[in-house]
This record gives structure tokens, sequence and C-alpha cells, in this order.
């Protein structure tokens, strides 16, 4: 993960070197070196394929968690996780499990991947200023500026792909009985921007963005920080030769998980009661099958937390906490432990072949 570069200081100065000199090359008109592209290969890879692992491990939970979430109150069909899923095999079988997982991981995996990247880049400009604001070359990063990277990560890569989430969510509701089915994460895109215009792509967008802040930037600099006090700590002999364990990774992501997702958990519902809003054909676990058919209508972002809160009570800000939370601990921690352990592999195949 982004610890390979921050880990000590001296990795961390050496690499802030060589983008110093490659940047020198490219004003210059010299070619820079070709593992400073491989090295990018590397860090997107390794985010997509942790993002499209650790969200396929769990498709059937964050399915739930979503129907949970933009279900009708009026209508109530899904009424905790073991009784959620037991009625999805019900009435869809297997495949309504893990419905909406393709478009997930179709945004997921870009989305991860440059999240990823993006947060080693804004790590090592971060730190090139902390370094020089500080005088000190062996300074390194403090889990605030190490939430400012996450967040500026998280932000970047949720914009890009914003779009495909907003369809993912109304993709996901969907079921048999819905009045009009999205064929499709492209069908869905197309008929969004022809009925509902460019901008119902972004509906949900700003409590997303503010989430992204909390939720990410958490994620990131609780990871980090853990790995950091292990390290220097070396509590109940968890490290060995300065490096963690693939087990001790994943509790230190599992815990990452659970502060970040608990702290944002609220925007993420109202960010999917806002995607649902101007639904003309919203599937029947948002509309009721026709009782107290038309579903709340938001002016924004306050306006929802407002309504939500009036006609549901307090409790409907987490509503799909449950399946959320025990989904968050294996996706993340999967998500981290698996980009460390693609990178390692892309790592030595890079070496052999120079």
């Amino acid at each position: 993960m982004a610890s390979e570069d921050v880990k000590t200081s001296e990795s961390a100065v050496s690499t802030i070197v060589n983008l110093a000199e490659e940047a020198k090359l490219a004003r210059e008109g010299v070619k820079a070196p070709s593992y400073a592209i491989l090295s990018i290969c590397k860090s997107l890879a390794a985010g997509g394929v942790a993002g499209g692992v650790s969200r396929t491990a769990v498709a059937p939970l964050e399915r739930l968690k979503i129907l949970l979430q933009v279900q009708n109150p009026h209508s109530i069909k899904y009424n905790g996780t073991i009784q959620g899923l037991k009625y999805i095999w019900r009435t869809e079988g297997f495949r309504g499990l893990f419905k909406g997982n393709g478009t997930n991981c179709a945004r997921i995996v870009p989305n991860s991947a440059v999240k990823f990247f993006s947060y080693e880049q804004a790590s090592k400009g971060i730190l090139y200023l902390h370094q020089r604001q500080t005088g000190n070359e062996d300074a390194q990063l403090t889990p605030l500026l190490r939430l400012g990277a996450g967040a500026c990560a998280g932000i970047i890569a949720m914009s890009a792909t914003y779009p495909m989430d907003m369809v993912r969510g109304r993709i996901t509701v969907q079921t048999e009985s819905s009045p009009y089915q999205y064929r499709g994460m492209f069908h869905a895109l197309s008929t969004v921007l022809r009925e509902e215009g460019p901008r119902a792509l972004y509906k949900g967008w700003l409590p997303s963005v503010i989430g992204v802040i909390p939720y990410v930037g958490l994620n990131f600099s609780v990871y980090e920080s853990l790995k950091d006090w292990l390290i220097k700590s070396r509590p109940f002999g968890l490290v060995e030769d300065s490096e963690l364990s693939v087990t001790t990774r994943l509790a230190c992501g599992a815990a990452a998980g659970t502060v970040g997702q608990t702290v944002a958990y609220p925007l993420d519902v109202i960010r999917r009661r806002m995607q649902m809003v101007g639904w003309k054909d919203a599937a029947s676990v948002v509309s009721g099958d026709g009782r107290n058919k038309a579903s709340l209508e938001y002016t924004g972002m306050i306006d929802a937390f407002r309504k939500t809160v009036r006609h549901e009570g307090f409790g409907a800000l987490y509503k799909g906490l449950v399946p959320n939370s025990v989904k968050v601990v294996p996706s993340i921690a999967i998500a981290f432990v698996s980009y460390e352990v693609v990178k390692d592999i892309l790592g030595v195949e890079i070496r052999i072949s120079d």
C-alpha cells in the first residue's frame, strides 16, 4: 500500500529524490526512466485488483445495505440482515444476491485504482512540502497529513466514477417486480441521461464528497498510523524484521474501515436516497408497490436530512448499518492486503525484467 513509500524516512526521501530527478529530466526534454511508468502501472493494477476482489467477496451484504437504506418505510420487505438475505434468496435466487455486482466491479476497479494511486502521489507531495517547511529531511507524515492525503485521493476517485455509482445504486435495488428494468450499466447511464438530464448522474454528489473526508481519510490515516505504531512498539511479538504479517495487516485494515464507515454512514444513507429522486419508474422497493407511491422529493442534502429524520426518526440515518458493519471489516481489510500483496508480486516481476 502507500506505506511502502513512507514506511521509513530513508525510503520516503529517496522516492522524493527520484521524482525530483525525473521532473528535472522532463524539463530538459530528456525521457524519464521507464521504471516510473512501471511503478504507476503497478499501483493502478494493484488498486484495481484490491477493489474488485474485496467488493465481490461481500456483494450480498452490499446489496442488502442499499435496499435497507432506500426502501419505502410504509412497505417494509427487508427487516434485518438475516431476514433480508433469506428474502432475497427466496424471491430472486442466488443471482439476486449479486445483483449490481458487475456494475459495482466496473466502477470500483477504476475507483480503487485511482484512489490508491492518488493517495500515494498525494502522500509524496505532502511529505515533500512538509520536509521543506520543517527543514527536516527525516520528517514523516503525521496522522493529520495522512488524513489530508486520503481525503484528496477519495474525492478525486469518487468524482471520476460517480455516474457509475449512481446507476449502480438504482440497478442494485431493482427486483423482478420493478416496472422498468435497467439492462445494465450502459443502458442505465443512457436512460438516466435521456430522461433526467446530465445533472441527474451526479445526484447525491455533495454528501458523497463530504463523506469522503472522514471515511477515506480515516481509513488511510488509521491504517497507516496503526502500522507505524506496531512497527515501532512491536507489541505482543507481532512484528518480525520490521514487517507486519498478513494477519496483522488484515486487523489494521479492519479497524480502519470500522472507524471510517461509522463516522460517515449517515451521509451514505442520504446519498443513496438522493440518487433515487426523479426516478420515474422507481423500483418497487422504493415506491412501495404502489402504496404511498409518492416517494419523498429532496431539494438538497440538508432537506434530505431534515425530511428523513422528521418522517422516520434519527435511526433512519443508520438503516443498513449492521450489514454494512459486517461487510466493511472483510471488505476494507481484503482491499488493503490485496493491494500490498499484488503490488509486491508486481514489484518482483518488474525487478526481474529490469
